[in-house]
Formats: structure tokens, sequence, C-alpha cells
């Protein structure tokens, strides 16, 4: 299936996003979870930069994305939560100014968790922020390779019971659970 995707623009504020009507899916999730490779992988071409580096993404990068004959959408990129040295989920500027302006437009989203570390205080923090921002959310477990077949039973449970939701496992690198993503996508921007 043909899938067009560009960089659009990169937000600081609510007067940087789009006001033409497509839906929108932000993604969010601690620093170097993977959400640029992500979107990547999901688009089939680098659209999104990445880095090894946590923190590199401080604004909301948007991208325009069309899958097959279904109508574009943007997906958003938001900068990262959790690392040390710069974000937290609640109190830090760059987070919740951009978070809160792309919220405020309700996007569907996607909390975009580690699998190697479930459990984390800050996807839990995150999750319920986002509960109460959208009422269309899901939880994507990226990283999946990285884990063994006893290790992924394990981090998917703990995550199922501590965000108490289903988990999509999935991985930029294999391309493991990119289909069945796009297909919580369109579910995700079609559902009221």
């Amino acid at each position: 299936m043909k899938i067009t995707a560009e960089f659009v623009a990169s937000a600081a504020s609510a007067n940087d996003l789009p006001r033409d009507g497509l839906a929108r899916i932000a993604l969010v999730g601690r620093s170097n979870v993977g959400k640029s490779s992500l979107i990547n992988a999901l688009v089939r071409r680098t659209v999104a930069r990445t880095s090894r580096e946590p923190g590199k993404t401080r604004l909301a990068n948007i991208y325009r994305v069309a899958r097959g004959l279904a109508a574009a959408i943007y997906v958003i990129d938001l900068p990262g939560y959790g690392f040390a040295r710069r974000t937290k989920v609640k109190g830090e500027p760059a987070f919740d100014t951009v978070a809160q302006a792309v919220f405020a437009q309700e996007p569907a989203a996607l909390l975009l968790v580690d699998a190697r570390h479930p459990g984390l205080e800050t996807d839990r923090a995150a999750w319920q922020w986002i509960r109460e921002a959208s009422a269309r959310a899901a939880v994507v477990a990226t990283k999946i390779d990285k884990l063994g077949r006893g290790e992924r039973i394990r981090a998917l449970r703990a995550f199922e019971s501590g965000l108490e939701t289903s988990v999509l496992p999935v991985s930029a690198v294999t391309g493991e659970g990119l289909e069945a993503l796009w297909k919580l996508i369109d579910r995700l921007k079609t559902s009221a």
C-alpha cells in the first residue's frame, strides 16, 4: 500500500499548529522511547530525525501522512518527558506548553512506552494525563524486538496491569506490529 509522508512544521505553541481540519494523532512518550523511529517505520522512509541522545525533540514535529486511499492525517511527535536534565511529565515548559496546545485540538493519542521498562511512574502519570486529555487513546510498547519471548509476555502483562488497558507491542526495527498499529490508528482517528 502506498504511503506518502512529509514534514509540515515544528510547533512551539498553538499558533504554529495546522488548522485545516485533518484528523490528528499525537505521539506521547518518554525521551528516547522511539517516537521518531516509529514514525519512520510507519511511513517506510526517513521523515523524522532520530537521535540516540535523549531530549533532542523539543518542539511538536508535525507530519502529514496518507496511507492508500485514506484521507491524510497529521502525526504529531511531541517532545519526550522524563529526561532528568530536561523534562518531567508535569511542570516542564517544553513538554507542557506544546502538549497542551496540541491536546486543545482534541487529537487521538498514542502513549509510547519502552517494552523493556514496565512499571515506570512517569508512564503511569502520562497515561493518566492522556486519558483526561483525549477520549481516543491507546498504549503502544516500542522496542519489543529487544526482548525474548518470556520477557515480552511478562513485560506486556506488567504494562497492562499497571496501566489498566491493553498494550500493542511493536518494533520499528523488525516491523513487528506495524500493520496492527495502522489499524489502531484508523480506529482512533474515526472514533468519537
